[in-house]
């Protein structure tokens, strides 16, 4: 079974995110959504269990998707789960120049271990957690940029 690794923040996950997931899940057996616990991010709006919660929301409905909390590196997470590649998506030159430099550190940690950067769908290229902050911040309508799941919760706790 081909297992991949789909990691991120997830501070919150959104469409763009969700859409990589689902396009990852075409490619290989198994997809494991890993939610990314570190000291910077984790100053973030959602504390990583809640990020973990709303993650798993966004998937349940694709079938060999999975959603996990881990604190530790990337390179150790997948050679735990017997991954054979991380899927990331890129928006622009950028996010490429910084994967690229991810996929030679964990190839370094977990030999073997692939990185598929695959390009961000053109209808989510201009969106990003952080904006997603924001939208969640001023009140704004969520639909248009988190699965309709995971903007449901977030109202909830917003009453």
């Amino acid at each position: 079974m081909r297992t991949a690794v789909c990691p991120g923040s997830f501070d919150p996950i959104t469409l763009g995110h969700l859409d990589l997931i689902r396009r990852a899940s075409a490619l290989f057996d198994r997809v494991l959504v890993c939610v990314m616990s570190n000291g910077e991010k984790d100053r973030g709006m959602f504390p990583p269990e809640e990020r973990l919660r709303l993650a798993r929301l966004a998937v349940a409905d694709l079938p060999r998707v999975e959603a996990e909390l881990w604190t530790g590196l990337l390179a150790d997470y997948a050679r735990a789960r017997d991954a054979c590649a991380v899927v990331k998506g890129v928006r622009g030159g950028g996010d490429f120049d910084m994967e690229y430099q991810m996929a030679w550190i964990n190839d370094s940690l977990a030999p073997g271990l692939e990185t598929v950067l695959l390009p961000a769908s053109p209808r989510y290229v201009w969106f990003s957690s952080t904006m997603a902050r924001e939208m969640i911040r001023y009140g704004q309508d969520l639909e248009r940029y988190l699965p309709s799941a995971v903007a449901e919760e977030i109202r909830k706790g917003m009453r």
